[in-house]
């Protein structure tokens, strides 16, 4: 009877523990909340196959205002500043400008820091492991995509903070493609001096926010026929291009995680083959019609890209 009585007591005991474990999706939600209200300084390196790229990433609140600086370290530099709804980008051989919005456009996709829910249906939240990354412990949060058209992406949250310790883009296969691996990250109770110093700064006027009107493909010159499951029209506009200087049709699409663009253009002197790059989870895919010469561009598998810039037709 006592051994009766104690398993009763240990499969409840169970029971309440793994429902006060927090879901998969909580645990976006509290890291989604920490950056914003969390005082702390990080480096992390973005790393792809043929390299990688060193971040420094400071947050501070300061009497109800955010302060955060994300600097790009190898290079020429670059560098992007928030001040609470303001966000200024310092960009090599360019004037800096600003942009009224509450996040940095950088490595990291800025969902995570809002409300995840728009993920809903393309992708699963799944509980992974357990581990420890820069030294501290981490909890394995899967965002399974729903379909083989997109790539899963894997983070891994410190469970004391809350804050993001690494990233990656993974294939089907569960093959890292390209991650994101913080190096350092101290958590203070007040911001870095470095932050306090950008209330003292002068920045650009903010840019005015566009027309808000999502764009469509109805006045355009082209129909894309074939587009993967929840991906939407984001942007739409003709501009020259700086690789050549040639016009093309631009089109920016987005999941709410991951975004891609298609370029079209009349055909470059000289046929090239159709074909994908890759670096990291990036792909380019180039496909010559004939006529004319589709590009897409984005963190998305190379059958999908392929299947995208092959269902481009002039419109009728």
């Amino acid at each position: 009877m006592k051994q009766f009585i104690f398993f009763i007591i240990f499969s409840y005991t169970l029971v309440v523990q793994a429902s006060e474990s927090p879901s998969a999706k909580q645990l976006l939600q509290n890291m989604a909340t920490a950056v914003h209200q969390r005082n702390f300084d990080a480096s992390f390196v973005v790393m792809k196959e043929k390299g990688m790229e060193p971040y420094r990433w400071l947050h501070g609140l300061h009497n109800g205002q955010e302060l955060e600086l994300l600097s790009l370290l190898n290079g020429a530099g670059l560098e992007i500043v928030r001040v609470d709804n303001k966000v200024t980008y310092f960009e090599p051989q360019s004037e800096p400008y600003s942009i009224q919005t509450n996040s940095i456009t950088g490595p990291i996709p800025e969902v995570l820091f809002k409300d995840i829910s728009v993920l809903n249906k393309g992708y699963d939240f799944v509980l992974g492991g357990k581990g420890r990354i820069a030294g501290r412990p981490a909890q394995l949060v899967r965002l399974e995509s729903k379909d083989s058209n997109k790539y899963n992406y894997w983070l891994w949250i410190d469970t004391d903070s809350s804050l993001l310790l690494k990233a990656a883009y993974v294939n089907q296969a569960g093959e890292l493609l390209e991650q994101l691996q913080l190096t350092h990250i101290s958590v203070s109770p007040e911001p870095g001096e470095q932050l306090l110093e950008l209330l003292s700064k002068s920045f650009p006027e903010a840019r005015k926010l566009e027309n808000n009107t999502p764009p469509t493909l109805n006045n355009s010159n082209w129909q894309i026929e074939w587009l993967p499951d929840g991906f939407t029209l984001l942007k739409a506009d003709r501009h020259k291009l700086d690789l050549n200087n040639e016009l093309a049709d631009y089109y920016l699409f987005s999941d709410g995680l991951v975004e891609f663009s298609v370029f079209v253009q009349r055909p470059l002197a000289g046929k090239r083959p159709s074909g994908a790059l890759s670096s990291g989870a990036t792909t380019v895919y180039v496909h010559n019609s004939g006529a004319f010469d589709v590009s897409v561009v984005g963190k998305i598998p190379p059958q999908t890209a392929k299947s995208i810039a092959e269902s481009v037709k002039r419109a009728l």
